[in-house]
This record gives C-alpha cells, sequence and structure tokens, in this order.
C-alpha cells in the first residue's frame, strides 16, 4: 500500500511556506526523525508550562505556544521524509511512537492542572485508543482512517484554544469543561473508526 495513502491528510502540507521550511531544515541536514523528537521535546515543554500555570497567566500562553510548535513538528517530519527525501528506515517509529507520548503528556497534566487528574487520563487514553483504531485498520490492509471529529488535530486545537481562553479568563473552568468535551469527542472518533473498519471488512 502506498504509504501516502496512510499519511494524515493536512491542507497545510501544500502551502508554500511549510515546503520551504522543509527543504530548508533538510538542507542543513535535520532529519525526519529529529523533528518526530523535537515535537516531545515541545509537548514536554507546553505540561510543563500547564504545571505551572498556577504560578502566572502567561504560562497558559506558553502552553498554547508549545501545542502549536508540537503541530509544527508533527507536521514537519512528514515534508522532510516524504518530500525532500529523507525518510529512514526507523520512520515509522519515529512517526507514532513520539506522537503518543505527547497526547499524554499534554492531556495528562492539562488534567492536573484543573484539579481533576482522571479527566486528563480519560482523554488521554481514548486518543490512544483512535490512534489504536487507525493502525488497526492499516494492519488490516485498510486504508488507515484519520477521521474526527475529535482526531490529533482536532484535540490540540481545543487544548489551545482552552489554554488561551485560560489566560483571558481566569478563575473560570475553561479547560475542565474542554477536555470533557475532548474526551467524549474523542470517544466518538474511536467508535466511528471501529465502525469504518468494520463496515471495509464486510465489503471485502
Amino acid at each position: 500500500m502506498d504509504a501516502k495513502i496512510n499519511r494524515r491528510p493536512l491542507k497545510i502540507r501544500s502551502r508554500a511556506w511549510a515546503l520551504e521550511l522543509a527543504r530548508a531544515a533538510s538542507r542543513a541536514g535535520i532529519g525526519a526523525n529529529a523533528i518526530s523528537l523535537a515535537g516531545v521535546g515541545f509537548a514536554g515543554l507546553g505540561a510543563a508550562a500547564f504545571l505551572l500555570t498556577p504560578q502566572g497567566w502567561y504560562w497558559w500562553l506558553v502552553a498554547a505556544l508549545a501545542i502549536q510548535l508540537r503541530l509544527l513538528a508533527n507536521m514537519l517530519d512528514g515534508l522532510v521524509a516524504v518530500e525532500c527525501g529523507r525518510a529512514s528506515p526507523k520512520g515509522p517509529l519515529f512517526n507514532e511512537v513520539p506522537d503518543r507520548i505527547e497526547d499524554v503528556l499534554l492531556l495528562v497534566t492539562a488534567g492536573y492542572v484543573t484539579g481533576m487528574a482522571e479527566l486528563g487520563w480519560l482523554a488521554a487514553l481514548l486518543a490512544l485508543a483512535t490512534a489504536y483504531a487507525r493502525l488497526l485498520g492499516g494492519s488490516l490492509s485498510l486504508a488507515q482512517s484519520f477521521a474526527g471529529p475529535m482526531a490529533k488535530q482536532h484535540r490540540m486545537a481545543a487544548l489551545t484554544l482552552a489554554a488561551l481562553a485560560s489566560a483571558a479568563l481566569p478563575g473560570l473552568p475553561v479547560m475542565a469543561v474542554m477536555l470533557v468535551l475532548i474526551a467524549a469527542g474523542t470517544a466518538l472518533t474511536f467508535a466511528l473508526r471501529l465502525r469504518r473498519i468494520a463496515h471495509a471488512l464486510e465489503a471485502r
């Protein structure tokens, strides 16, 4: 199966600035795997920022920025690997494992900062489940489903929005409410992906 079929569909990949940034990274000798690891670093920064938010509202902004940098790294590693021809034999591992670590770091710490750690863990568990469903489809020789309504990019957009709103509206349980929505949407995403797999298997 063509590897490009199993790439997350992102319109931003076709943007000139994104392609040029990937080419610049490639020219500088920065490989896709290194960029994938940088994504873990950005997620770690975001997680630390979440935990530091009681010390100042500006940490919410740091967390929001770190989440977006995590997504940028997630996009660039694929561009460097595929469009710039710098894929490595270990690329699939670096493409998947850091993503799972990043989701857990950000969602769990977001839960802790709200005082409801179990909510963050639930959202993280469901995020892992959606990735499992996607990869399960691939293991059955089906096209991997990246559909939402709460796929990775949607979860991170929601988390970023909640961080920005928390900075602007201190004292309100914005993040807690958003984590409930993320968990519910991610559970629905998991169920829909499993249903697509079941329908595809029946149609064979």
